[in-house]
């Protein structure tokens, strides 16, 4: 997913890239399980996504944001929020404002999506956390029929979380492969590999579309590994969502 960043006691998942994708490295969060090497041998990523179950999308309606719990809740019970947790893992030059945990200030160098350099500064909306499968669009394809604790584990895994730049988070929207992909180029065999890992981790399925687009983009990087690792697919149960 991401390149290697700043951030202590946690997981490494490497993600090996070619034939124009980054060789970036990316880490979880922690406790986070099992993190290590994408998966198998040559081209681990397309094979994934091949096997991903092809669905037609089902209706948005009763999706709220409250059906996956509050907002950056701390599942892996490291006394930091989720979203402090991404910034330490992504950010470089991280500050924080008493202890460890509360994310200050830091650069992302450069933003993945943009490729570009954009100061994180506490309070100022410059610096999002994506998620790299979108809430809304998971409750499209699968999401709307799992319990609160799957939901909420969703929400909050490292594997479908990154820092970018909020102007290019807010022009993906809710999109999937198929509408929408980072402008920076050679970033896009390591997101769409992220992608198809989240899905396939969850079992969310894909529309016709988004898996040709996926297939499309990892064909031209057939080697492209999977990442792995990440936090459990269930939530603790002190958690719930509306």
């Amino acid at each position: 997913m991401a390149r290697l960043r700043g951030g202590a006691a946690i997981a490494v998942v490497v993600i090996f890239a070619v034939a124009g994708c980054k060789d970036l490295q990316d880490k979880g969060t922690s406790g986070a399980p099992g993190a290590g090497a994408g998966g198998g041998g040559g081209g681990a990523a397309m094979t994934a996504a091949d096997s991903l179950t092809v669905k037609g999308r089902a209706p948005k309606t009763g999706y709220t944001r409250a059906k996956f719990g509050s907002a950056w809740a701390d599942t892996d019970s490291n006394s930091c929020d989720t979203r402090d947790d991404i910034l330490k893992r992504d950010l470089k030059h991280v500050k924080f404002t008493g202890g460890d945990c509360k994310v200050s200030y830091g650069v992302l160098d450069p933003d993945p999506y943009s490729d570009k350099d954009v100061t994180y500064r506490r309070g100022r909306s410059l610096v999002d956390i994506d998620h790299l499968v979108a809430l809304s669009d998971a409750w499209q394809k699968g999401a709307k029929y799992w319990d609160a604790g799957k939901r909420i584990a969703l929400a909050n895994d490292p594997l479908n979380l990154l820092a970018v730049d909020a102007s290019a988070n807010r022009g993906k929207g809710d999109g999937d492969t198929a509408t929408w992909l980072p402008s920076n180029k050679s970033y896009r065999c390591t997101y769409v590999a992220a992608q198809v890992a989240v899905k396939k981790k969850y079992g969310l399925w894909v529309t016709a579309a988004e898996k040709a687009a996926m297939k499309k983009v990892l064909a031209t990087c057939p080697g492209q590994k999977l990442p792995t690792g990440g936090n459990p697919t269930k939530a603790p149960s002190r958690f719930t969502a509306r």
